[in-house]
């Protein structure tokens, strides 16, 4: 099947930046889901595809990239980037625009197989207890009423996977803003100001992790920072790769897993009767996770390019084309999913695509679970009341979705 005239697609249908789509994005996935068509998304020049089996097929499409540099010219690049608003910005372009999330075949699988064996279960197990008292001090912290994104979720990821690389404690912070102020360029709203600064922190956050670096050199630790700098030194990492592996760990580790816990919690607090079951029964705690991954995706959209003429689900992809992958839209395919609006915390299987597909399934998916159910666990245990005092705002974003805040009134 041919895709449909660009021309011939509904602007209204879908506004990503708008306060409803902001409020509950999960209507307008229904109606792209509807037209049983990809949409054709003029302001980004993109086909997006809704369905969870046209998502999956794309995802796991050879030919489905997430960049085509090595097979274009200089000046083709260049125009690519100047269309995008992604030039003028060298440390952006050398440490973020390529990393291992933008890489693809050979040099994808080599920097994947690098860090691969630090975030498999085992690896992640030994970080356990450590996370576990990390959560329990910062519930000591807080009293009856307190903002859980703010006062809590953002502590978390950002601590965990700062020992994980080896970044000092007291960086941690710093280190979460400036993974913010970097990726927020990523999403559809490209101006100059954000641009500028997502430049500007590149450069600044570069900065920091030579220093840190070389300090690592002269005293090495039982850490990620140098166990890549022995493979920098070796050879077999470039500067180049080993800053922007430093930087995706950091960057990946923070936002999603704190966007991931405000969702899952909103989700609890919207369906009491799932909370009370998952109190009356915490080994559950596995499946409920995974839930509210798959019910509120905290990255619900990637994009990918067509490398080649291909089939995505008989869809003809000319080569080329830009394809927006709707993880959240297929999340809540009613296709895929019994009840898929239901929030089920014992729903199983749950073949969700909130961790991605194929060579792109993100590596530290062990990592973030562990850190809700740490949170979550805690938060059970802790408090037989917990009710919020204010609905929850969204950010405005279709790349990301998560709660600006959560307050709360615990006892």
């Amino acid at each position: 099947m041919r895709l449909p005239d660009p021309s011939a697609a509904d602007p209204a249908l879908f506004d990503p930046l708008g306060p409803e789509f902001t409020r509950n994005p999960y209507p307008a996935y229904a109606r792209l889901r509807a037209l049983n068509t990809p949409y054709y998304f003029a302001p980004f020049d993109i086909w997006l595809f809704a369905r969870f089996a046209d998502v999956q097929a794309a995802a796991l499409n050879p030919l489905s990239l997430r960049s085509l540099d090595d097979r274009l010219t200089p000046e083709e690049i260049e125009a690519d980037r100047r269309a995008q608003n992604w030039h003028d910005m060298p440390y952006h372009a050398r440490f973020v625009q390529f990393s291992l999330l933008n890489s693809d075949g050979a040099m994808h699988q080599r920097l994947r197989r690098l860090v691969f064996g630090e975030f498999t279960p085992p690896q992640v197990e030994r970080l356990k207890s450590g996370v576990e008292a990390y959560v329990s001090d910062l519930f000591d912290a807080v009293g009856s009423e307190f903002d859980f994104i703010n006062d809590l979720a953002v502590h978390v990821p950002g601590r965990v996977i700062g020992r994980f690389l080896g970044v000092p404690d007291a960086d941690c912070a710093q280190l979460r803003i400036w993974s913010e102020d970097i990726v927020q360029y990523f999403d559809i709203d490209r101006t100059d100001a954000r641009k500028a600064l997502a430049e500007r922190t590149t450069r600044t956050f570069y900065d920091y992790l030579i220093d840190l670096s070389n300090e690592r050199r002269k005293r090495p630790q039982d850490d990620l920072i140098s166990r890549l700098l022995r493979r920098w030194d070796a050879g077999e990492l470039s500067e180049d790769e080993y800053i922007s592996t430093c930087m995706l760990i950091l960057m990946a580790g923070h936002g999603s897993t704190i966007d991931a816990m405000g969702n899952g919690l909103t989700a609890l607090l919207n369906h009491p009767e799932q909370l009370q079951r998952l109190r009356a029964d915490p080994g559950l705690m596995p499946t409920a996770i995974q839930e509210m991954f798959r019910y509120d995706a905290p990255l619900p959209f990637f994009h990918r390019l067509a490398s080649e003429d291909m089939d995505v689900n008989g869809w003809e992809i000319p080569k080329g084309t830009k394809i927006g992958l709707l993880y959240a839209s297929a999340n809540r395919d009613p296709e895929a999913f019994d009840n898929a609006d239901r929030f089920e915390i014992g729903r199983t299987p749950n073949r969700h695509l909130a961790f991605a597909a194929g060579p792109h399934f993100c590596l530290g998916n062990h990592l973030s679970r562990m850190n809700m159910e740490a949170t979550f666990m805690t938060l059970l245990s802790r408090f037989q009341s917990i009710a919020l005092t204010a609905e929850p705002q969204f950010k405005p974003s279709l790349s990301l979705r998560g709660p600006k805040a959560l307050p709360l009134r615990v006892n």
